[in-house]
């Protein structure tokens, strides 16, 4: 390990950073730990876990139907205002999720064309599964895209211009070539959609408050009971996310770092 003064001050500004994020969870877990076991055999606790972890991975798995193909599009195709498309995938990410539930909600209710859509086939958003899948999958897509963006644009293209030489069809080309090449790319993507997916809280409590949700069901404790009821079920749901980030950390190449961008 280098010792020279820089490096150490490095260090140093890095525990600090690490003890910042780091510390108020292990306080969380001191306190709640004594009241986990008994939060962990509540039904009402389990089923909006369980719900949580859901309809998270049914919105992920919904949405990469067309996420994944956008991604290979912006990966590959040139055309006008492609950058205000790229900034326009990644809006929810600097979009205030509150202001994301409102916005959700002006064409998810009986008024919007969406949701007049739905309501003249049975199918009711607000204040339902579905309302919530929507939620966390509009904050939760843009790192699905820039994932397997990234992964397509790692696939060499010429590999797909010598197989459509040989007669290849663009959509062989793309579930023979690109996807299985892009996969680390996109399974990254998924994986990081589901775990966002799993903690949004703003656009969900505006769409569908209930069927409740963990990060909804915290929030309504801590304001009718107070820390002691809810400190155990974020410790709960603490543990889920950590199993969700070592299985990112395990899908992730060992040389890259996901992109936001």
């Amino acid at each position: 390990m280098k010792r020279e003064p820089f490096y150490l001050i490095l260090h140093l500004l890095g525990g600090l950073v690490l003890l910042f994020i780091v510390a108020p969870l292990l306080g969380m877990v001191w306190h709640a730990a004594p009241d986990v076991p008994e939060a962990a055999r509540d039904p009402e606790v389990t089923a909006s876990i369980l719900r949580t972890v859901g309809l998270a991975m049914a919105a992920t798995l919904l949405l990469s139907v067309a996420a994944i193909p956008l991604a290979y599009v912006l990966a590959r195709c040139e055309f006008p205002l492609k950058g205000l498309v790229n900034a326009a995938v990644n809006l929810p990410i600097v979009l205030p999720h509150t202001a994301a539930g409102i916005a959700l909600l002006g064409v998810l209710t009986r008024g919007g064309w969406f949701g007049q859509a739905a309501e003249s086939i049975g199918l009711r958003l607000i204040n339902s599964g579905w309302g919530v899948m929507l939620a966390m999958a509009y904050v939760s897509v843009p790192f699905l895209v820039n994932c397997a963006r990234d992964g397509f644009l790692a696939v060499p293209e010429r590999l797909e211009s010598v197989a459509m030489t040989l007669g290849a069809s663009p959509a062989r080309v793309f579930f023979t070539i690109s996807l299985p090449l892009a996969w680390r790319g996109v399974l990254s993507g998924l994986v990081l959609m589901w775990s966002r997916g799993m903690s949004e809280f703003g656009a969900v409590v505006i769409v569908a408050y209930h069927p409740m949700i963990a990060p909804v069901l915290i929030y309504e404790r801590l304001g009718a009971f107070g820390l002691k009821y809810a400190r155990p079920v974020a410790v709960l749901m603490l543990g889920v996310c950590l199993l969700v980030l070592v299985l990112l950390r395990a899908l992730l190449p060992k040389d890259r770092h996901v992109a936001t961008r």
